[in-house]
Formats: structure tokens, sequence, C-alpha cells
């Protein structure tokens, strides 16, 4: 885990380094003030000497100024490494999880994810502040203060030491029993910003059925929940102050007594008494420095666990050794297929799949909610790999491609594409990036979009806000289907993304398709046979398994499955809108 973490000091070790030496800087000069002020005392106010005073004062005042300095110093250069180390680890983090196959990334929550880049990151950028400010500064306090309290007077200086011994042995109990709530409570920030996300996202259909109560209940369950472990954790750590001062204060007197002892016994002079106890106060604040960070590393080291997780995480899919960077065509072939998400799982998601498809043409996939349509398009992508068989595109096995080629081959328009702030523009291109303002218009037309986006007063610069609120159901899917044209792919899925398109519309998309981009394979999986029934072939999924595979006439006479969608769907008064024709 710390190695892990280490290696995102990147960039700013000059700063990581240079925290702690202006920081062993303060510390000397808060140590020397005290032994010069024991000889202002003894060799100065005690005899007179006004120039002894003089010199000491001088020297006090020196170590005074360039102790402020180097307080300083560390203060920004260790703002500055703090900082630069939490933006390596939130890059580092994000660009791993866009690494994530589909399987690594269903491990995480979205709201875990989202609690890793930002609650986890800034307790372990507080924490690399403290280690490298007070970390170096309150242990190398203590030492120095303990050494002058040696020199000064080593009978007096063990009572320090034996409640530094003792302290010691409380927070050592205390970092055990601590750290488990303190792990327990990162987990319930996952459940609370869990609350929020989804309550946010989903907040027309939270009004739409009038649940704002029941999500307030459900958040403060979660919020309650968090209370209560970070109440424990407090808890356990309440009794780390007033044990500290008790053992210091208590520490005062003894020494305030016995010094007295010793000082009407000669052995001791009232300047090195006052240094004692000035010591004791650098003592006093690097005790209570250690405690703070005691709780601070406590906490982090939850978080670094949970974000050293993430950077761990290695993608299940990944490039061959020498992988092949043209796909040919847009030919598929699924040979002997069996799939499950979980390996452990009795029964696979897709059994033995045989299926060969032609570059160009045009496929259609119908079956039932949990046939497993769907599983059986994301292996065209290397989405997830097989664990039977073999997917072939362009006549070679899926996995010996370069990942980005293979997919930008590959297009997928599904049934709740995503649209991302910023104008339609912008969202096109994320299809081809290069794509000229005629290209984005082009596409838009082959999918219908043009019309209605013309009727916007600032047509292809309408903003779109995030998650495309401001568009309807089908304008989104017809936006969705121009941006996957516009990578101009060798294979295009329509996984059911034409559901909240009228028939109609449905039909004119596909005969576009059909005039425009033939050389295309074109696989549509969609529940209703108007969008699939001039395929050129049908596949008919049940159940992870091929039922048949046929044209819409051959399937109505031969496939019950098919047979009973098609009855279903035709003999009542049909679809709402007009069929369009072909």
């Amino acid at each position: 885990m710390i190695k892990t973490l280490s290696k995102h000091i990147k960039g700013y070790v000059r700063d990581s380094v240079i925290t702690p030496l202006f920081m062993i800087l303060e510390v000397i000069m808060e140590t020397i003030v005290p032994f010069v002020m024991s000889s202002m005392i003894d060799d100065g106010i005690n005899k007179g000497d006004m120039n002894h005073i003089l010199l000491t004062g001088s020297i006090m005042a020196l170590c005074a100024v360039l102790g402020l300095f180097g307080g300083t110093m560390g203060g920004i250069f260790g703002a500055r490494a703090s900082a630069g180390f939490a933006k390596n680890l939130r890059q580092a983090m994000f660009e791993n999880i866009q690494s994530f196959a589909f399987a690594n990334i269903d491990k995480y929550s979205t709201a875990g994810l989202v609690t890793r880049m930002t609650t986890d990151v800034t307790n372990l950028q507080n924490a690399y502040q403290m280690l490298l400010r007070i970390c170096f500064r309150a242990p190398v306090s203590l030492i120095c203060a303990m050494t002058m309290t040696f020199i000064i007077n080593a009978k007096l200086a063990s009572v320090y030491l034996i409640a530094i011994i003792f302290l010691g042995i409380i927070l050592a109990f205390l970092i055990t029993k601590t750290y488990k709530y303190f792990n327990k409570v990162f987990e319930k920030y996952d459940e609370l910003n869990a609350s929020v996300q989804e309550n946010v996202t989903s907040i027309r259909v939270v009004k739409a059925f009038v649940r704002e109560e029941h999500e307030i209940k459900k958040f403060d369950k979660a919020a309650y929940n968090l209370y209560k472990l970070f109440v424990k954790a407090e808890n356990a750590m309440v009794s780390v102050s007033p044990i500290m001062m008790l053992t210091v204060y208590g520490s005062i007197i003894a020494v305030s007594w016995l010094g007295a002892n010793m000082i009407v016994g000669s052995e001791l002079t009232t300047g090195e008494l006052t240094s004692m106890l000035t010591y004791c106060m650098n003592i006093l604040m690097s005790l209570m420095m250690l405690a703070f960070i005691f709780v601070m590393l406590t906490m982090s080291l939850a978080s670094a666990r949970r974000v050293a997780g993430v950077l761990n995480e290695k993608s299940i899919l990944t490039n061959p050794q020498n992988p092949d960077y043209n796909v040919e065509n847009g030919s598929i072939d699924f040979e002997n297929v069996y799939f499950s998400y979980n390996k452990t799982a009795e029964k696979p998601v897709l059994s033995d799949i045989n299926l060969s498809i032609k570059s160009g043409e045009t496929i259609g996939i119908i079956g039932g909610t949990g046939s497993s349509k769907t599983s059986l398009v994301n292996l065209i992508g290397r989405l997830y790999d097989v664990n039977e068989g073999c997917v072939k595109v362009g006549g070679k096995d899926v996995r010996s491609y370069d990942l980005e080629t293979l997919r930008n081959e590959v297009a997928v328009v599904l049934q709740n594409n995503v649209l991302f702030s910023g104008t339609i523009l912008d969202n096109m291109r994320w299809g081809n990036e290069n794509a000229t303002d005629e290209e984005c218009i082009n596409a838009c037309k082959l999918a219908f979009a043009d019309d209605f986006i013309q009727s916007f007063p600032e047509k292809y610069n309408t903003k779109i806000e995030q998650g495309g609120t401001n568009v309807s159901g089908g304008q989104k899917q017809r936006l969705c289907i121009a941006r996957a044209l516009l990578k101009k792919p060798k294979i295009l899925i329509l996984d059911d993304s034409t559901s909240a398109v009228d028939t109609s519309t449905d039909a004119k998309i596909r005969k576009a398709f059909r005039d425009e981009i033939p050389n295309t394979t074109k696989i549509i999986i969609s529940q209703r046979i108007s969008s699939v029934e001039n395929a050129d072939r049908i596949v008919v999924m049940d159940d992870g398994i091929i039922n048949a595979v046929g044209t819409h006439d051959e399937l109505v006479k031969s496939c019950d499955i098919y047979n009973e969608i098609y009855s279903a769907q035709t003999s009542g008064s049909g679809d709402f809108d007009q069929k369009g024709e072909l």
C-alpha cells in the first residue's frame, strides 16, 4: 500500500524533501532559545551583566526569526507537496478507472469511486502534509527537548521519559481500537453518496411518484449510520487528550517539586529549572501534535487502503504482446462460445453459441427479457471476454486486436445511452473528434435528428444538459445513433436504441442505414418485430442459447417463440404509429 501511494509523489519530491528540512530548522531554533535563556538568567540577570543579557537576547531574537522563517517556508512547501500528491492520486485513479473492463467496474459502486477520489484523497492530502510538517517537527522537537533536559539534569529528565513511554503505550492501544471504526466509516460514506447520487439523478421520478419523504428518510438513515460510527470512533479517541494532559501536568508538578528541592540543595540553578519547565512545554506541544497526527493517520490508513485498492486494480482485459491494428471487415463469428459474468456461477449466461455473420449483413436479434441478447453483442467489442470458445471479427479472434483499434470499429448505441454537457456538436464529436460540421450534420440526417435540431433556436450549438435531460427520449436516441455513425464503424450495434422512436421514424432510420452504409455490418436488438423483420437474418435468443436463425418469413413458420411474439404484436391494433414504408 505504501509503495503504491509513494509512487505518486513524483514531481513533488523536492518539495517533500525541503519541507522537513525547514521544519527541523524551526525545531532547532526553538530548542536553542530555552538553553540561551538559562544562560541569560544565571550569567546575566543574576550577575547583573548587561552585555551578556544583550548578547543572549540578540541570539534569542535571531533564533526566533530563523524559526519563523523555517516554519513559514515549511508550510509553503508542505502545502505544495501535499496538494500535488493529491492531484497525482486523483489523476492516476481516474486514468486507471478509464482502463477498467466492465468486470472491474462491477466491483465498485459509482458512489464508492467518487468517495475515494474526493473524501479519501483529501484525507491522504491532509495526512501527507501532517507527515511532512508535524510528523517531522514533533518527534525532532521531542528528541531535541529531551536531549537538552538530560544535558541539564538527567534525574529530572527521567520524569519526562517515563511520561513519554506511558503515553506511547496508551496511543498504541487506541490505534488498534479505533482503526476498525474509521475503516467502516468510509463504507458508510459510500452509502451516503450513493443515496444522494441516486436521488439527484432520478429526481424527476421521485417527484412523479411523490416519494420525497421516503428519500429523505433513506438519506437520514444513511447519515445517522455515519454519525454513529463517527461517535464510536471519537469516543475511543476522547480519552487521549485528558490522559495526555494529566500525564504532562503531573510531570510539571513533579519536576517543579523535585527541582525546587534540588535548588535548595544547590544541585540545580534557577535558570536551569526555568529551562527544564520551558522544555516541558515543548514536550507537551510535541505530544499534542503527535496525538493529532495519530488521529489523522488512523483515519488516513483506511483511506489509503481504499485508494490503493483502486490504483492496484488491473483491467482483466489487456492487449496481447503483438496486437493486430487492422480490422479487415465487419464479419463476425461466434465459435462454441460460453460466457458467464461470474466464473463460479452454476449456469453460464451464454451457452454453445455458434453464429456466422457476413460483413455488411443486417442481423436482427430478438428474445424475451433476460435471454442474453446484450450479453451476446458485448463480446463483439470485447467489453467482456468469453469463458470458452472464441469470437472473431474480420476473421481474427477479438483477443488478438489492439483494444482501441477494435472498439473504434465497433460502434454501440444503447437504449439508455448518455449525452454529455456541451453543445450538440460537442456530443457528436465524441464519435469523431475531428469531424467537420458538415459531417456531423450528415450523420444527424441519417439518424433523422436534423429536423428537430433545426427547430432549436441555436440549432447545432444548442446546449445539452448533463445526461441530455433537456431533450426527449427519442431525440436522445437519435443523437446517440448519429454520434455512433460518425465513427464510420465496420460494425454498428443498435441495442434497443430506437425503443423511444416511433415505428415510422424507426423504419426510415433503417432504410437510411441500408442505403448509406451498405458495407457496415448492422446488428439490431429489439423487442418489436417491426424493427427486425426486414433484416437479412433474425436471431432468436432464449435463456442464453440461440433458439433459431432465419428470415422473418421462415421464423414465422418454424419458430414457436418468434411466432408467439409476432402474433402478440400484430393481433391487436398494432403500434400507435403508422408503419413506415421501406
